[in-house]
């Protein structure tokens, strides 16, 4: 199945639309974008995993492979480094997105695969689809849903499944 999400702010799932926010930057075709413009890359991503914080949610009820987040992940978010667009162990020497947060945002985190087969470095890291800010508030360049409408799309999604962001 895929799942779309729109730039007017919505995820469609089967017949259910639910609210979604997506990249300040706008919805950028995959081809132009660019890490640190804020864009969502338009097109289909497959759904890699599911992550989330053992210490403030339970596992995820999913078919999708799940697991949990550590005080020290990371995700490389410097273009040249070879681990770019990768999981990374903090603290680490290059730039890199900490997993473990203060805020809710990424208490459940769906790795969407952009840019990871092969990785092009510099075209967009850690496109997540990830939980929202009060509000809202547009992204770096992920989808974010709230956390309800996270619990219903992780238990309509399957391995194999994809999500589209489209303009």
């Amino acid at each position: 199945m895929i799942f779309t999400a729109t730039a007017d702010g919505f995820l469609d799932i089967g017949a259910a639309r639910l609210r979604c926010a997506l990249g300040k930057g706008g919805v950028r075709p995959a081809a132009d974008k660019r890490e640190g413009d804020g864009a969502s890359p338009a097109g289909v991503w497959p759904i890699r995993r599911v992550l989330y914080r053992p210490d403030k949610v339970p596992a995820p009820r999913t078919a999708l492979p799940t697991a949990a987040i550590g005080a020290a992940d990371g995700w490389c978010d410097a273009p040249g480094d070879p681990a770019y667009n990768r999981p990374v162990t903090l603290p680490y020497p290059a730039s890199a997105e900490r997993m473990w947060r203060d805020d809710d945002v990424y208490d459940v985190v769906v790795v969407l695969g952009h840019n990871d087969d092969p990785v092009v470095d510099g075209a967009g890291s850690c496109i997540f689809m990830h939980l929202i800010r009060p509000g809202y508030l547009p992204t770096e360049g992920c989808v974010a849903l709230a956390p309800a409408d996270m619990a219903a799309f992780l238990a309509a999604a399957t391995p194999g499944d994809a999500v589209e962001i489209r303009a």
